[in-house]
């Protein structure tokens, strides 16, 4: 195979950990990340990629005239996003999020075409309905909310979420925009013989993610942990209960280099690809580990009200992609919790002001 690989979003916490590790593994390969730098924090990753000799190109998936002069590689890996659930539902338009996640993908598919190149995707666990998430039968325990085997869905069990879970329902503007990419996706595979791959992800995590309330929590509860700073837990009585499986995007890494390896075996297919039950935990029991890895207590409030599309609990069952790949999560949730307080640590400074 050829060498040459286009990360979209390449200087976001994804993109840019995918194409660090790439470059680590396969020092031969010439890899170009594309970023418009929205995200705060996303210029931290500049020099990370041009010290490892990876070309970053400052752009935007929204302008189709900044693929123009693009060179054609032969994969596209589309981990750009407005990655925010709470995008346009509280009181924002929703334009930023259209443009980015669902024409800034036509625009990143029309380019692939154009390179002859594979296409992978990272999609979102969101693309699944908030309702039908929500009247899920599930047992509480003391410290967690879990999916019990009885359920009148298909697609659930207390494995988690696959990938025939229906899909009729309302999702969040982000959500949506992904499922439509999906559904487009499917339409390039079909009539313009573009090899694709959708990867549905959970909740991703690890060091030189951003954390915010609305995205990337698992950073934001070790930083303020770390920071000394104020927490709550939202929405659910305030109860802390509710549960997510997390995926240290190193697995995530794994992953995408079989399949960006593989890509005839797999052509076509969409896998759910997350942390699973073994990599799973509530707020109440990340609040544990945070204390014992930090050293450190901080007040967290109790807000009883939901927000807008909140869901009680996510986890994925990895069954079709580790049947298809042979791949499964290894990194636990003390393990990420060490390491992104190792690095919030290692980098102190330049992390305080947008972290803390």
């Amino acid at each position: 195979m050829s060498n040459k690989i286009l990360i979209t979003g390449g200087a976001g916490f994804v993109g840019s950990s995918l194409a660090l590790e790439f470059k680590a593994n396969y020092p031969e390969y010439h890899i170009i990340c594309l970023d418009n730098l929205k995200r705060k924090g996303s210029e931290l990753n500049v020099s990370r990629l041009n010290q490892a000799g990876i070309e970053f190109v400052h752009g935007d998936i929204r302008n189709k005239e900044d693929f123009d002069a693009l060179p054609d590689v032969d994969f596209v890996i589309e981990a750009s996003a407005e990655p925010s659930v709470l995008a346009g539902l509280n009181g924002g338009t929703p334009d930023y999020l259209m443009n980015t996640n669902l024409f800034g993908t036509v625009n990143c598919l029309n380019y692939a075409v154009r390179s002859k190149a594979a296409f992978i995707f990272l999609s979102t666990s969101r693309i699944y309905p908030i309702k039908s998430i929500e009247t899920l039968n599930f047992v509480e325990s003391e410290t967690r909310f879990k999916l019990s085997d009885e359920q009148k869905f298909s697609g659930v069990s207390s494995k988690g979420i696959a990938e025939n879970f229906p899909l009729d329902g309302a999702r969040s503007l982000y959500g949506t925009t992904k499922l439509a990419s999906e559904l487009i996706i499917q339409e390039y595979n079909e009539f313009y013989g573009l090899k694709t791959l959708v990867n549905r992800c959970g909740v991703l995590t690890g060091p030189w993610q951003m954390g915010k309330v609305d995205q990337g929590v698992m950073v934001l509860w070790i930083a303020k942990h770390y920071f000394e700073k104020k927490l709550a837990y939202i929405g659910y009585e305030g109860s802390g209960k509710q549960t997510r499986d997390m995926l240290h995007v190193r697995d995530l890494y794994r992953l995408i280099d079989w399949q960006l390896h593989n890509i005839d075996e797999i052509n076509g297919e969409t896998f759910n690809v997350g942390g699973g039950e073994k990599v799973s935990t509530s707020l109440r029991e990340l609040t544990e580990i945070c204390q014992k890895v930090t050293g450190k207590t901080i007040p967290i409030d109790k807000i009883t009200e939901n927000r807008p599309a909140d869901i009680k609990l996510y986890q994925t069952d990895n069954t079709k992609v580790s049947a298809a790949t042979g791949w499964e999560p290894e990194i636990g949730i003390t393990q990420i919790v060490e390491e992104i307080t190792d690095w919030l640590r290692e980098y102190e400074k330049e992390l305080k002001p947008i972290l803390s």
